[in-house]
């Protein structure tokens, strides 16, 4: 049997347990250990997930058993340890968004580039069962002419969410709000399905919370290549939040996505397999973070771990490689210029 892929953690806030989870579940990957600088959390996390302490990010990096490093730092915290795991030949996985500005992701894609390894981001919806079938149905030609195009977040977190660390609700590190931090999964869906847009206007507010610089809700309004229409709305301030949604509407057929569940699944050419489709796909199994961030599904990061581990064991590309990261932070951050300039921006 080949060596099995050793992966190190590096931040180990709320999410890093997900990947520490994720990686227990694989055959062809594991977890060797997980870094931080405080070497009681450390120790502690390393107990937890029965694995290495690492103290420094040097030691993680010059050790032979570690061949990826997983980033799972706070958004504006990504490039510094990603680009040294680049540079010491480690392949890199970083949770969502890569991180915060499209300059410093295309530094990173660069980079890894430039030293030959792999560089992935942590979109795991796209791994699930439910939009890997309106995925097909969109190629397919299904929905004939699409008019429309929406992604819904109306999720809600506490002012003790946002007191919960310095970082939250911060430009410089979370990036932005509601869309940069929790909508941004259900961003990524959208264009994954649709392309990307080529023109945004939009309206941000905060309106639920307090002490923090970002937005809580905002609505933007896009127009797609092929001539569709979308919206996007999120929000964190929609006790006590429900599930993302996305639907696509057109011509021939309209498919409504909530979570990892199809509310709707209608076509003007009925297939033997709709039925089933509807059946098998009518509830939910995950809340996916509505009211609660560690409420999610571990489906999709076992899928994309394993994903991963295959496109180095292959030399191949992953499902979700740093340039389709960025597309989402290409948007979020055209939405934050509509909002700043009052006027449309063309992507």
């Amino acid at each position: 049997m080949e060596k099995r892929i050793g992966f190190g953690i590096v931040g180990l806030g709320s999410i890093s347990g997900a990947h520490a989870a994720a990686l227990r579940d694989q055959e062809d990957c594991r977890l060797v250990g997980g870094f931080h600088r405080n070497r009681e959390k450390a120790d502690q996390w390393a107990s937890e997930n029965h694995c290495r302490a690492f103290y420094s990010l040097e030691e993680m990096l010059q050790d032979p058993e570690i061949d990826a490093v997983s980033i799972t730092t706070p958004s504006g915290y990504h490039l510094d340890p990603a680009l040294a795991a680049i540079r010491a030949r480690k392949h890199v996985l970083i949770e969502k968004p890569m991180e915060i500005t499209e300059e410093r992701i295309q530094f990173l894609i660069e980079n890894a580039r430039a030293h030959h390894v792999l560089l992935c981001g942590i979109f795991q919806s796209r791994f699930q069962d439910a939009p890997l079938l309106l995925k097909k149905a969109v190629d397919e030609g299904r929905f004939g002419t699409i008019s429309l195009a929406d992604a819904q977040v109306k999720w809600y977190r506490s002012q003790d969410y946002y007191d919960s660390g310095a970082w939250r609700g911060t430009w410089a590190v979370d990036g932005g709000g509601v869309l940069m931090n929790q909508g941004i999964h259900a961003i990524d869906l959208l264009l994954f399905l649709m392309g990307d847009p080529v023109e945004v206007s939009a309206h941000t507010a905060t309106l639920g919370h307090e002490r923090i610089e970002v937005e809580d809700t905002a609505v933007a309004i896009l127009r797609f290549g092929n001539g569709a229409l979308g919206v996007i709305e999120g929000t964190t301030a929609a006790y006590p939040g429900s599930q993302k949604r996305i639907e696509i509407c057109g011509s021939k057929g309209q498919a409504v996505l909530e979570e990892d569940s199809i509310t709707k699944w209608e076509f003007a050419e009925e297939r033997p397999e709709d039925a089933e489709i509807r059946a098998r796909f009518a509830s939910s199994t995950s809340s996916g973070g509505a009211s609660d961030p560690k409420g999610i599904s571990l489906i999709g990061h076992i899928r994309e771990y394993a994903d991963f581990a295959a496109a180095i064991r292959n030399g191949t590309k992953p499902f979700v490689p740093g340039e389709e990261a960025l597309r989402s932070v290409r948007l979020i951050r055209a939405i934050y210029q509509s909002v700043k300039t009052g006027s449309s921006v063309r992507l």
